[in-house]
């Protein structure tokens, strides 16, 4: 057998097993990570729902970001919808859960997944990072959408993660407009 021959056989059975022992760890890790999150979205469900009644998840086609709707319900009248978001900031894509009132307000809104810059982006997964959305959408109170909408404190509090705040207060915008849109007030 030749040298390179050699060389080539022992470097595919290396490659071989490397492979079978990722696979090995993904067919144990992957039920684990499946259940983790189903946990993280059951858990942010209740916390956005604000002690309404939550409905069916309906898939959406995902245009401007919104993927799915729960209706809310209070007294066995629709007083909103919880929508499932998606949108991009500086590390990637990001997932997020919003409840918003037929007016189009958000009530209260959850980041459950991203990839964002730790100490800057991740901010976005504590709950105080959300707390300057709330009770914005209408049309008397947009969402905001720059950092000069905001206040001085909370504009402090963003910066150096303008990419993510820019993906986040987009896709509660969307969000708000697509409630309006749905039968939200006029």
């Amino acid at each position: 057998m030749s040298k390179n021959l050699r060389y080539a056989v022992i470097l595919f059975s290396i490659c071989a097993v490397c492979a079978l022992i990722l696979a090995l760890a993904n067919s144990v890790t992957a039920p684990v990570i499946a259940v983790h999150a189903e946990e993280t979205r059951q858990a942010a469900l209740s916390e956005i729902a604000v002690g309404n009644k939550v409905g069916q998840e309906e898939a959406l086609d995902g245009k401007d970001g919104i993927v799915s709707r729960m209706k809310l319900e209070s007294g066995g009248k629709l007083v909103g919808y919880l929508l499932t978001l998606k949108g991009n900031g500086y590390g990637g894509e990001f997932t997020m859960m919003a409840s918003f009132s037929l007016d189009g307000k958000i009530l209260a809104a959850k980041m459950l997944s991203d990839g964002e810059t730790p100490g800057l982006g991740k901010k976005s997964e504590e709950s105080w990072y959300m707390t300057k959305f709330i009770g914005t959408g209408t049309k008397d109170k947009p969402v905001p959408t720059s950092k000069g909408m905001l206040a001085k404190a909370d504009s402090d509090a963003v910066s150096g993660a303008s990419v993510t705040f820019g993906g986040v207060s987009k896709v509660l915008a969307a969000g708000s407009a697509y409630v309006l849109s749905a039968g939200g007030a006029k």
